[in-house]
């Protein structure tokens, strides 16, 4: 197994569960000092970065099935592009390699309401077109501890008594647990009816920005904050917002909070169901996450 982005919140993850599955696993670092635990965990570390087609030379050779867990949001401006091009230079390289399938993450909603939304989708597109056949997952926030979403829910619950609303805490989501996650990629390769296909992946219950709020503050027992709706707060200022008062990077925050506008609910479960996977609630993934992030263990 190849896994591009390994060093981040999903890709490290998964990378030690395959190892733990019996897979052979080779991650792909930009910086192999970042990358000491995955070594330890018993992965083949290889140097390369996507925006480098050289780099890429032979590192898919012998590989079967590929993970492609790599965003560039983080960079700031240019990043749709970024994350064109490096999947386009992924997607060739695998080919040349004869590599039999890559396995994507990207994000449910409507791709047109939001450039990460949009650039998700399009680096799914362009996978597709230009490399093997592609299992193309859709989920909407992964929670778990180390992710931007859960520390910046965590953080607002935590520390707000009273909040400023701003209308996209309305919008309705289907957040699912980093677990069931990872078990839905590590899966990819059994599941035949997976191959060339999207499959969207949620937990078992649908429900709005504020009530992720409110259940938030329930799990950390804190009092959910009042909130005072300010429905024409733009995302800019909700960007500026979150980071004055949350560790998520502005870079990051606009681009997610244009993203919020729009629902990110399943509205197709056929393609999960031949994973027989049965996702945990939300309350439940909160309280899993809080207890690794005090434990330290990931």
């Amino acid at each position: 197994m190849l896994v591009a982005g390994a060093t981040g919140f999903i890709g490290a993850r998964l990378s030690r569960a395959l190892v733990d599955g019996g897979c052979e696993v080779r991650c792909m670092v930009r910086d192999r000092s970042r990358a000491r635990l995955l070594s330890l965990a018993g992965c083949e570390l290889r140097e390369s970065d996507v925006g480098d087609p050289a780099s890429l030379a032979r590192v898919g050779d012998g590989i079967e099935v590929a993970y492609y867990l790599i965003h560039a949001m983080a960079g700031g401006r240019g990043f749709e592009r970024r994350e064109r091009e490096g999947a386009a230079n992924f997607a060739a390289m695998a080919r040349r390699a004869g590599i039999s399938r890559v396995v994507y993450l990207g994000g449910l909603g409507d791709p047109g309401v939001s450039k990460h939304l949009r650039s998700r989708h399009q680096t799914a597109m362009v996978l597709a077109a230009n490399g093997p056949p592609l299992t193309y997952f859709r989920a909407a926030m992964v929670v778990g501890a180390g992710s931007e979403s859960y520390r910046t829910l965590r953080h607002l619950a935590a520390r707000l008594p009273v909040m400023v609303a701003p209308a996209w805490l309305k919008t309705a989501t289907q957040p699912i647990g980093i677990d069931d996650t990872i078990e839905y990629l590590r899966r990819a390769p059994e599941v035949a009816d997976s191959e060339g296909r999207e499959v969207q992946i949620g937990g078992p219950d649908i429900l709005s920005y504020g009530a992720m709020l409110d259940t938030m503050a329930h799990v950390l027992g804190r009092r959910p904050a009042l909130k005072i709706p300010v429905p024409l707060l733009s995302p800019r200022l909700s960007a500026l917002w979150l980071g004055l008062l949350t560790p998520v990077d502005t870079r990051v925050a606009r681009p997610l909070v244009e993203g919020l506008r729009t629902a990110t609910i399943v509205t197709d479960p056929c393609g999960a169901r031949p994973f027989g996977i049965s996702p945990q609630p939300f309350e439940a993934t909160l309280r899993q996450a809080l207890a690794e992030e005090r434990t330290g263990a990931r």
